[in-house]
Parts: C-alpha cells; structure tokens; sequence
C-alpha cells in the first residue's frame, strides 16, 4: 500500500511539471477569443488562419483564461512575417489601455526594413538591433524567455538580445513602468502602411 501510495505522489508531481513544460496557444486560428483590441480594431482580421494586420495603430491584448492573463517568468513563441516597410511590436508585462502606444512593460521590435533603425529583436529603446536577421516575406519565429529581470530574445533559434534590468546602467530616468514586472502580452499594428501575419502564438509558464 505505502508503495502504491508513493507512485501515485510521483505520478501527481510528475503530471504537474509536465503540465507546466508544455506550450499553450493563445491564438485559435479562428477568431480572436481571448484577446481585445484597442483603438483601431479594423486593423486587426483573420485570414486563411492567420492574423493580418493593416491599418492605422492599434494593440490586441491578451484577456484569455490561460494563466488569468497575467505572466511574470515565461517563454514565448510566436511565428510571423512581416511584409515590405512594415513594422510591429510584440509586448509583455504590459496591460491592456484604449489609445496610444502601451505605457507599460517592454516591447520586442519587429521590423527587416522600416525606416525604424532599430530591427526585430530589439527590447526597444532598451538593448537595440541594428542587424536584420530575417527577410520580409518569409515566416521567422520570435522566441522571449523572462526569467525575473533577465530576458533573451532569439530570432529563429539565435539569440540576438539578452538584457538584465539591474545590469542597466544607463536605464533612463523617465523609463517608468517600462520595466520588469507581470501583465500580459500585446501584438501591434504600427501604421496604414505596414502589413504583418501571425500564424502562432504559445506561451509556457515557467516557475
């Protein structure tokens, strides 16, 4: 009995750390269940399973059920492709607001060739690439992994920004809520003229 006891506590345990490695999808290929968009929702459809974004600024939130919307140590992976000039943002511990560009939390850069110097990958205005690393048109994934104030960005497998808040010393003073804390994640349309696909999007929870 007390041995069959003990493999059931392993096999409970074991369930858990599983459940925890696995990665969640927080995009359906549907619809947009889940999520809400501010401002400018036009800017935001599904086609063929895809997200495109066209239009003027908006921000889709996530206000799904996983994790209650809220992330602090996480990975996420998101599969996209932007077009020719296009430029878009993909933000975590951010909150969802009406208007303008997300006050909170940090934003990773997509962009291969707006006219914004500072390309896919960058934790904007915080630790800037300047290098391109993929082709508009082709599909790339965007890897984030948050780990406390540390976070590494990866563009298809190679990591191009790895950033530690308490390292910064040259944080800017009116930086504010731009910094390391929880919320959830944000998806962005920049401008008319930029154009961008999301195919994926999962996370997965880490302790």
């Amino acid at each position: 009995m007390k041995k069959t006891l003990i493999a059931f506590v392993f096999l409970l345990l074991g369930s858990d750390l599983f459940a925890q490695s696995e990665w969640i999808p927080l995009f359906n290929g549907k619809n947009f269940d889940g999520w809400k968009i501010a401002e400018n929702p036009s800017s935001f459809s599904i086609e063929d399973g895809l997200i495109k974004i066209d239009g003027p600024r908006a921000h889709a939130f996530y206000v799904g059920p996983v994790n209650n919307g809220e992330f602090k140590n996480f990975e996420l992976m998101v599969e996209l492709k932007t077009m020719p000039k296009a430029n878009s943002g993909i933000f975590f511990h951010t909150a969802y607001q009406e208007t303008g560009w997300p006050n909170k939390g940090y934003e990773v850069q997509v962009n291969q060739t707006h006219s914004d110097w500072r390309k896919s990958g960058s934790l904007y205005s915080f630790s800037d690439v300047r290098e391109v690393h993929v082709k508009d048109g082709e599909w790339y994934t965007t890897h984030i992994i948050v780990r406390g104030d540390h976070v590494v960005i990866k563009i298809n497998g190679k990591t191009v920004t790895d950033y530690t808040e308490s390292k910064d010393n040259n944080r800017p003073a009116n930086a504010g809520e731009k910094k390391f804390d929880k919320g959830t994640f944000a998806i962005q349309a920049h401008d008319p003229e930029s154009v961008i696909y999301y195919k994926s999007i999962k996370v997965k929870v880490l302790d």
